[in-house]
């Protein structure tokens, strides 16, 4: 006996004209696997591009301290973790936005050079380019010159010897400007075991190109034992420097004389005031936008002051046993302790002792003296202990507010606490 039909309109019946059921769900799933499919080809990568947003290709990794500039999020160094967390409650620095479109502040402030950002020095296109000025140095393409010829005695000053050999440095003052280095250099010159040029020769920076026998001549003649320095502030703002000089000697021994930097900054303003008296005032300079309290970080005089930024460079190449940190303050109120350090960081004997100063109310700093001459101590030269110009009192605060998160990082990259909020707190 044959089966009983199915009713008509039942799929798979006699008198249904649908197809089968197992030919509507394979159409039900391909409609689906193209839908999804055109989705996918069309919007991203599927479900997850719904739940994380994606990286741009060509986009550097953001790293700190960078990312208080609002450029970057935090990476940690070699020597310490630098995760907001870990820092002390700071306020963060004003955003750095697009430069305002004031014609007054540009044309005032187009007399200061600017330059495109070197490669690893992190900020957003929109806040301009780091200007960078010239650093302060009596060295003329002439003194060099003279210092990298043959028989020169490489600006070493008086008591270089006429014998001895050329050699490259051992050691170096690389920054920071303003800072304190030509009173840390006059002060290490009177060793006997040290010989140091007297100007800057910018090698790692400016003349790189000529080579190291170029530098290698610009240096004094030095003894068995002896070491060999040189000092240019502007090498720790250089982002090839570090590299360039751990190509010559992995093992050379860096020193840093860092400073207050809302102080350091108004330093600089001063020395740049005193050669170009026409530029604007520092407070025009230092904001992007006085209303807001927006501080241009691109200003080189508040750049420098960002010792955080600029110290993560180095600790790509060089250990934190290999660098050596100076208290510009303690510079001048403890110049004998100061320098103590530096001979035991150099492995030198502690020659150069308090016996070697004596304090100049007149100019505000130690002057440097034989401990065995009775003559008038040598001070340093009339550019420095300039009087500072009269600055508005908020706008000091807000650079103190803009600098303490990046200082609080910096004493924790450096394991120092230079007391920068403590010293302005008593203030």
């Amino acid at each position: 006996m044959s089966p009983p039909a199915a009713p008509p309109g039942v799929p798979g019946g006699r008198g249904s004209k649908g197809p089968p059921a197992r030919k509507l769900l394979c159409m039900c799933s391909l409609s689906l696997c193209l839908t999804y499919l055109c989705y996918s080809l069309m919007g991203g990568t599927g479900p997850a591009a719904l739940r994380s947003p994606a990286v741009l290709p060509g986009t550097a990794a953001p790293r700190s301290p960078g990312a208080l500039l609002g450029t970057a999020a935090p990476r940690p160094t070699a020597s310490a973790s630098l995760s907001p967390s870990s820092s002390p409650s700071a306020p963060v620095p004003s955003a750095v936005p697009t430069r305002a479109s004031n014609g007054s502040r540009e044309a005032a402030t187009g007399a200061w050079p600017r330059s495109p950002l070197a490669p690893g020095e992190v900020i957003t296109a929109q806040s301009g380019a780091f200007e960078r000025d010239p650093q302060e140095s009596s060295t003329t393409d002439e003194e060099l010159s003279r210092a990298g010829s043959p028989g020169s005695r490489g600006g070493g000053g008086s008591t270089t010897p006429d014998y001895g050999e050329k050699r490259l440095p051992q050691a170096l003052i690389i920054g920071v400007k303003k800072g304190g280095t030509r009173a840390l250099l006059e002060a290490i010159r009177a060793h006997p075991d040290v010989r140091a040029v007297g100007t800057e020769p910018h090698f790692f920076d400016r003349n790189y190109e000529k080579g190291l026998e170029w530098y290698r001549n610009v240096m004094p003649k030095t003894l068995e034992g002896q070491i060999t320095m040189e000092k240019t502030p502007s090498y720790f703002v250089t982002n090839e420097a570090p590299k360039r000089i751990h190509s010559m000697a992995k093992d050379t021994k860096l020193i840093v004389v860092v400073r207050n930097p809302v102080t350091r900054a108004i330093s600089d303003y001063t020395q740049t005031l005193s050669k170009k008296p026409e530029i604007p005032t520092f407070e025009v300079l230092a904001f992007k936008n006085r209303t807001l309290g927006l501080i241009d970080a691109s200003w080189s005089a508040i750049r420098i002051g960002i010792y955080a930024l600029h110290l993560e460079n180095w600790l790509q190449y060089f250990p934190l046993s290999q660098i050596l940190f100076v208290s510009g303050e303690r510079l001048i109120t403890d110049p004998a302790g100061e320098m103590a350090k530096v001979q035991d960081f150099l492995g030198l004997k502690r020659i150069v002792t308090e016996k070697h100063f004596y304090f100049n109310k007149t100019k505000g700093f130690p002057c440097l003296k034989k401990p065995e001459d009775s003559s008038t101590p040598r001070c340093l030269g009339k550019s420095k202990g300039r009087t500072h110009p009269k600055i508005d009192p908020d706008v000091i605060h807000r650079l103190r507010k803009f600098y303490k998160p990046f200082n609080v990082m910096f004493y924790q990259m450096t394991g120092q606490d230079f007391q920068w909020e403590q010293e302005e707190s008593e203030k």
